[in-house]
């Protein structure tokens, strides 16, 4: 990796890691069991990976996700997933299988269990089923609360009490590393946001603004100051794209097919239809590193930006993608952190970066007329406002002005405003948005928001009905207090 200070720009990756909350929510098909699946096939590998070479990664974590993460009896649980679920399930679809003649993918289901799933119980129990502690040592930035989308809520109060509650869970879980870094959920950055933000002590954000400076400008390759005094970090669609897109590499056909499952929602196949082999997947997998690699040199050498070190070309992905949704997803970007040192980009931690030489370029002015943007559809706020979701998005602003009278009241009690908080998650609307397991969110949802209102009905001494560890570190209606 480059330490020579030549020009040749750094790359950073960046991971967000989130599950909403669903432990006690509901099991096969839609429920927690997202949650085992994600700590067997991402979590648990990927803390392996940091743990053995240590990467200059830059790696967020949720509170809703640590909340989870804490909750007692979450080991018990995930063991009986391990052998009552899954070692039945894939015995049953490699019996069926083979029994069909289809004796390539009964082998690979017979594969997949041994080296995925067994493999994840051992893991589990060596670090003590103690996921929280296990990501203490990585987990640099944190986000809010519950993952709300921050332009669509009603206040600047609410505002506060998601990013507050989100920094304060970081600080209670993982110590005084809090650097500054904060995860604006969904990348939904808008200008009125940057006051709060910088009073909680936030330093640095990552933005989406391909929509405003064009996809594969340079402008994306410099971070930018505000007038807040918060650095704008752009992600870079262009990187990204390589491997999250349609077109990107998880969509080769030699990759696991996702999307087709056996009986009990197994992966034998390969997206070409053909019986999945997991050792040409991998030899793949580290050929589009090799690419990845080579194309980020490239994307920082042909948009030079002036600077003396070179651009930065931040990739910024859902940890889930890795391992879970791209089942060799982890296995490239292990393959990743070697071709960086082959082919010599350096590889960069954020916060490293802006205190080095990575100097962010002044905002002229202007962002107070920026749009708000987001990752979404389009780049903007409709994958969580359109048509399809704005009777949730304007049930969830009627429950935080209704949070926030009652607050004034002080009438408002802990079930109020937690459930307000499960409300506010940008997961129900997305998944209703792009079609996803939606009875469920709708479900939760509508569960959440009559759960809100029982809550405020009975005051401040309502119970908290399921939501277990959900924010129950923080003292919510003191956030709130007039």
């Amino acid at each position: 990796m480059r330490s020579d200070g030549d020009r040749g720009g750094a790359l950073a990756i960046v991971l967000h890691t989130h599950m909403p909350y669903v432990e006690g929510f509901g099991t096969w098909p839609f429920g927690e069991e997202w949650l085992w699946e994600a700590i067997a096939s991402c979590y648990l590998p990927l803390l392996d990976l940091l743990d053995s070479r240590d990467p200059p990664i830059t790696l967020s974590v949720t509170p809703v996700l640590s909340d989870q993460l804490s909750a007692p009896g979450l080991a018990q649980r995930f063991d009986r997933f391990i052998d009552d679920t899954r070692r039945f399930t894939h015995a049953e679809d490699a019996s069926g299988m083979r029994a069909g003649g289809h004796h390539e993918l009964a082998a690979e289901l017979e594969r997949a269990w041994s080296a995925d799933y067994e493999l994840a119980r051992e893991r589990f129990q060596a670090r003590g089923g103690d996921l929280v502690k296990a990501f203490a040592p990585h987990a640099q930035w944190t986000s809010s609360a519950t993952h709300a989308v921050l332009p669509l809520l009603a206040s600047d109060a609410g505002v506060r009490l998601q990013v507050q509650i989100g920094i304060d869970a970081h600080r209670a879980r993982f110590g005084e590393g809090f650097n500054g870094g904060f995860w604006l959920p969904e990348c939904a950055h808008a200008p009125h946001l940057e006051p709060v933000l910088a009073a909680a002590g936030v330093r640095s954000t990552c933005v989406e603004l391909t929509d405003r400076f064009g996809l594969g400008a340079p402008r994306h390759l410099r971070p930018l100051l505000s007038e807040s005094g918060i650095v704008l970090v752009p992600i870079d669609r262009a990187t990204i794209s390589l491997v999250w897109s349609d077109g990107g590499y998880p969509a080769n056909g030699l990759y696991r097919d996702y999307h087709r499952h056996t009986v009990h929602h197994h992966n034998p196949w390969a997206n070409d239809g053909s019986a999945y082999s997991h050792t040409l997947a991998l030899a793949l997998a580290r050929d589009h590193a090799a690419d990845f690699v080579a194309r980020t040199i490239a994307r920082l050498r042909d948009a030079p930006t002036g600077l003396p070190g070179g651009g930065l070309a931040v990739c910024a992905l859902d940890t889930e993608l890795l391992g879970h949704w791209w089942y060799e997803g982890l296995a490239w970007l292990e393959a990743v952190l070697e071709e960086c040192s082959r082919q010599g980009l350096e590889l960069v931690r954020l916060d490293d970066a802006l205190e080095s030489s990575h100097e962010p370029a002044a905002v002229k002015g202007d962002e107070d007329r920026w749009q708000p943007s987001t990752w979404g559809k389009d780049g903007d706020l409709s994958t969580w406002s359109a048509p399809t979701v704005a009777e949730m998005a304007f049930a969830t602003r009627a429950g935080e002005l209704a949070v926030l009278a009652a607050a004034t009241a002080r009438t408002a009690g802990s079930a109020a405003v937690r459930e307000l908080l499960a409300l506010q998650a940008s997961d129900w609307t997305f998944m209703v948005s792009r079609g996803l397991a939606v009875p469920y969110a709708i479900e939760r949802f509508e569960g959440h928001r009559a759960a809100l209102a029982r809550a405020l009905e009975a005051g401040p001494d309502a119970s908290v009905d399921g939501l277990r560890e959900l924010a129950r570190h923080a003292d919510p209606v003191a956030l709130l207090a007039p």
